[in-house]
């Protein structure tokens, strides 16, 4: 049984009684906390599913975009400490963007002494240091643009609405440019367990670059691919969320 709880402006999701573990999830770039809005029903009732809700898109649409992933992770993790005063333990799950903002926020609540139990990340390698990769120029729209549509055709489509874009292309211009810019230094090393998940065909992050994460986890991380591309999580969704619950039991 759940019972509707309010949350904070940053959190989405529904109180379980039965809960032992909370799962928060992080949006894509240009996503929002909507993109999870069914995981709970497809999850065991010990298992609370939240949401983040990142600045400058649905009901936070009038609310300023983070300019840096430092000053997002601070807040949401600032956020997760309230949440968790109740002493559920957490689990963070990333896509894409969302695996960057979760590491930066696993790490925060590490410094607190509150580590999350398990990383997840999706569709992502880990995060690259300025002495490994340079921060790049933010791409302008239209590149922006070509990249989303080469990820996710189906999704890309409401950019096509020339009334709908200025409303929702400066959130998914902040992510890109908050992304660009985001070189850690020094790069930490998570004492936290990490499953990394991504499709089989992801052409922006293959196997090898979900392998990479050993390099920030003292506990190891275990690879999990499946059929499909970036998006892979929308059609192998059960599949993905049995994995989780396995490695949450």
């Amino acid at each position: 049984m759940t019972v509707p709880g309010t949350r904070t402006r940053w959190l989405r999701g529904v109180r379980s009684p039965a809960a032992r573990l909370r799962l928060v999830c992080f949006p894509h770039a240009g996503g929002a906390a909507g993109f999870f809005h069914d995981w709970a029903a497809l999850t065991p009732p010990w298992l609370e599913v939240l949401s983040v809700q990142y600045p400058g898109r649905q009901d936070r649409l009038n609310d300023p975009c983070p300019a840096t992933m430092e000053e997002l992770a601070g807040t949401v993790a600032e956020a997760l400490l309230q949440e968790s005063a109740d002493g559920l333990p957490v689990a963070l799950f990333g896509h894409s963007m969302g695996s960057a903002v979760a590491y930066e926020v696993a790490g925060r609540l590490e410094d607190a002494g509150a580590a999350p139990v398990r990383l997840a990340v999706s569709g992502r390698g880990r995060p690259r240091g300025p002495h490994e990769l340079a921060a790049r120029p933010a791409p302008d729209d239209d590149e922006i643009l070509r990249r989303v549509r080469g990820l996710d055709p189906a999704g890309a489509a409401v950019y096509d609405h020339h009334e709908l874009r200025p409303v929702i292309m400066p959130a998914l211009r902040a992510d890109f440019r908050m992304l660009a810019a985001h070189r850690p230094a020094p790069l930490r090393r998570l004492a936290v367990p990490v499953t990394a998940c991504g499709g089989d065909r992801d052409p922006v992050c293959p196997v090898e670059d979900l392998s990479s994460w050993s390099d920030v986890t003292s506990r190891g991380v275990e690879v999990r691919t499946f059929e499909g591309g970036h998006f892979y999580l929308t059609p192998r969704k059960p599949e993905v969320l049995a994995l989780l619950a396995e490695r949450l039991a």
